[in-house]
């Protein structure tokens, strides 16, 4: 399924196979900018400074938790345990025993603005700031660890995984950090406006920019000091014809969202012409669309979408291929996890 959350104070959860929408959740007082969700529950942010907690199958409204004095901008949830950051500048890390029963385990303070994105693991909390900078935090004690300092603007959005942290800036620049000495490994020049948003996996960086590109970097390359910043980026997708606000990936698709109220899917597999320049860089093509839903009124914010663990959502072609219309218009983009927008 995939679940977006809209401008319209909605989420909406639509078909993957058949990109119908299935179900309409009300209850927001304000914009859904973030989201995750799993096999039992929706966790949902919003501009009304509240999170919600909604049944996965049924959309009951389980839970309304009330802490942030501003906006939810992005939240996270994993194995008992929610991060959610605001434009309160506050960071609320949770216990969550059950969907009815979450409470607040410690509160972090320390950004200076709004904390725009935060990511975790057993290990550390990250959080990214309009700032410009970085914040690692011990996940079980929620001490301060380190600041990582580089990004000469605020900072839209990072990822976090194994000791490796990529975040995106309004001053159009992507870094690779070290969080473990703070090092910053490589910055990636290429957009033209704020990155917007950014994922990454073992071999590969997905960004989404304000300049509607959405571009494919070599991961490994970028953590190889040999090698050239020049040749690190693979491929420019260039679909989106507004700024592209969230997007997931997964090793078959990216899924992104945009500004021109569509979400886009764009296929690793399907095979291009023997000419493609994708072909030097990768035996599978790179950046085919296959889907889009589109829609015409106030932009969404934040979308979710899984199968089983994979991706297989929405997305335009150029000339697309199913066409889903709706009442909303997309700005974010995750797979079984989440999302958020500002």
């Amino acid at each position: 399924k995939i679940v977006s959350g809209l401008r319209d104070n909605t989420i909406k959860i639509w078909d993957r196979k058949t990109l119908e929408c299935i179900k309409v959740l009300t209850g927001h007082n304000g914009s859904v900018l973030c989201l995750q969700y799993d096999e039992k529950v929706i966790v949902t942010g919003s501009s009304d400074s509240t999170i919600r907690i909604w049944n996965v199958k049924t959309g009951e409204l389980l839970n309304t938790l009330l802490h942030h004095c501003e906006a939810v901008l992005h939240l996270r949830f994993s194995n008992g345990t929610m991060v959610t950051c605001s434009k309160d500048r506050s960071i609320a890390v949770w216990q969550m025993n059950s969907p009815t029963d979450i409470t607040i385990r410690r509160v972090l303070v320390g950004h200076r603005a709004a904390v725009n994105v935060v990511d975790f693991d057993d290990k550390y909390i990250v959080s990214a700031s309009g700032d410009r900078t970085i914040k690692v935090w011990d996940t079980t004690t929620c001490e301060f660890v380190r600041t990582l300092l580089g990004h000469k603007r605020g900072i839209a959005c990072l990822q976090y995984r194994d000791h490796i942290v990529v975040s995106g800036s309004s001053d159009n620049t992507i870094r690779v950090w070290d969080i473990e000495c703070g090092a910053c490994l490589r910055i990636l020049e290429g957009h033209d406006e704020l990155v917007r948003c950014i994922r990454f996996d073992s071999k590969r960086i997905v960004s989404g920019a304000y300049d509607g590109k959405i571009k494919i970097w070599d991961l490994q390359a970028a953590l190889d000091p040999r090698s050239q910043t020049a040749s690190l980026c693979i491929r420019t997708l260039s679909e989106h014809t507004g700024r592209v606000f969230r997007l997931q990936f997964d090793e078959f698709q990216i899924v992104s969202s945009s500004h021109d109220d569509t979400i886009l899917c764009f296929n690793f597999l399907q095979p291009e012409s023997p000419n493609s320049p994708i072909q030097q860089h990768s035996p599978s093509s790179l950046g085919v669309c296959q889907t889009q839903i589109t829609s015409f009124v106030p932009s969404s914010t934040t979308i979710d979408s899984s199968n089983n663990g994979n991706i297989n959502e929405n997305n335009q072609t150029t000339t697309p291929t199913n066409v889903l219309q709706s009442q909303v218009s997309v700005q974010s983009t995750t797979s079984s996890s989440s999302s958020s927008g500002k």
